[in-house]
């Protein structure tokens, strides 16, 4: 249960955060966005705020907050800029990863320096062969001794190029059955054999760099095997993304209500036929529908943050928020612009910047598609006959 402790800090955190979208992160948006420049600045600010550490436990100088919060603070971030949560995105997953699964030494070690920003990491999960089959990755680190030599490669990764550490997955036993325990998860920071290969252009998401990392003889300690045994990967990024969903689902929030209120302002001001076209009935409707479509995401997303709080197994209500959030963000981003008409197409305005922002959220810490297939999983273990 949430103390009153809690929810003051909680309040605390979400206002600063307010105070930082509104002064720093909005002015900047349209500019990276167009530019496709790394919000350096920006990422300086969030680690002055301790937003990299949000969930990494106080002991390690985190803020030690609840996935609760943490999922608040990306839905009020992602109205400013979507693209702005992902320096603290993915590198929460590296987190989560190491306070959970990491041992007493690694915590140690790691935990300091990414709680602060000091350093600053991500997953590197998807490969150039598939991001979903991920029992099929190809990246191998055989043992060398003490040592493990990997080689292979990752693709479409955040803080790819401006990241220093992150989770890496890669095949320990290639002959394994099934595939996925063959997965180990390592701690990998970048060094000889690791490097940032390519960066992407992308139609949104922008500003924040996606890249391709390379590793080639790349050599790392067995020390550095997250939690000190082999075979656990698969399981230990399964419960990582159930927190990256769930900042996914937050983020779709975010820049769903970004478009919403866009649209209501507009429709106020914007006359036709000698009055506002908010006192037409069918902009009423979509309105009614954006913002009751934006309400019923964000108390799937809550939810899902308050099971995980309690130490539930989420992939199935993580799932759910995600998906639908994804989905009614990619729909009220169009009827915003609808409502704004030619004006809503045009870079002036930073509506067509949430439309084309909407399907990473879609796509990002697993396709929809491969949602609907976990969630149906669930339920038809869920209602065996």
């Amino acid at each position: 249960m949430t103390t009153k402790q809690q929810l003051e800090i909680r309040s605390q955190l979400l206002s600063v955060v307010r105070d930082f979208v509104k002064q720093d992160v909005i002015p900047q948006a349209a500019e990276h966005d167009e530019q496709d420049s790394y919000p350096s600045e920006l990422a300086d600010q969030m680690a002055d705020l301790g937003l990299f550490g949000m969930t990494v436990p106080e002991e390690y100088g985190g803020l030690g907050v609840d996935v609760t919060t943490f999922a608040m603070v990306f839905e009020e971030l992602s109205k400013g800029w979507m693209s702005i949560t992902g320096p603290i995105g993915s590198h929460s997953m590296l987190t989560w990863g190491i306070t959970k699964y990491g041992t007493k030494d690694q915590k140690e070690r790691w935990l300091p320096d990414l709680a602060t920003g000091k350093k600053r990491g991500g997953l590197a999960l998807t490969e150039p062969g598939g991001g979903t089959d991920v029992s099929g990755m190809q990246t191998y680190a055989q043992k060398d001794g003490e040592e493990y030599v990997i080689n292979g490669s990752k693709q479409f990764i955040t803080n790819g190029k401006n990241g220093d550490v992150f989770m890496l997955l890669a095949k320990t036993d290639m002959n394994t059955d099934p595939p996925h325990k063959g997965i180990t998860g390592f701690i990998a920071e970048k060094g000889p054999g690791f490097n940032a290969g390519k960066d992407f252009n992308k139609l949104g998401y922008r500003g924040v760099d996606t890249s391709e990392l390379i590793f080639k003889d790349y050599r790392i300690s067995s020390d550095d095997l997250l939690g000190k045994q082999e075979g656990n990967g698969f399981y230990q990024v399964m419960d990582s993304l159930e927190t990256g969903r769930i900042n996914v689902a937050a983020r779709a929030i975010g820049v769903a209500q970004a478009a919403f209120e866009a649209a209501i302002k507009y429709s106020q001001q914007r006359e036709t036929f000698g009055r506002p076209i908010s006192s037409r009935q069918s902009i009423q409707n979509m309105l009614a529908d954006m913002a009751t479509k934006i309400h019923a995401a964000r108390l799937m997303t809550m939810d899902a943050a308050e099971r995980k709080d309690q130490g539930d197994r989420v992939d199935q209500e993580a799932g759910m928020a995600k998906l639908y959030a994804s989905e009614i963000c990619s729909e009220v981003t169009l009827d915003a612009m609808r409502i704004h008409g030619g004006a809503g197409y045009m870079k002036d305005l930073p509506v067509e910047r949430y439309y084309r922002d909407a399907p990473l959220m879609i796509i990002g810490e697993g396709t929809n598609e491969i949602q609907r297939l976990v969630i149906a999983k669930n339920l038809l273990k869920r209602y065996e006959i």
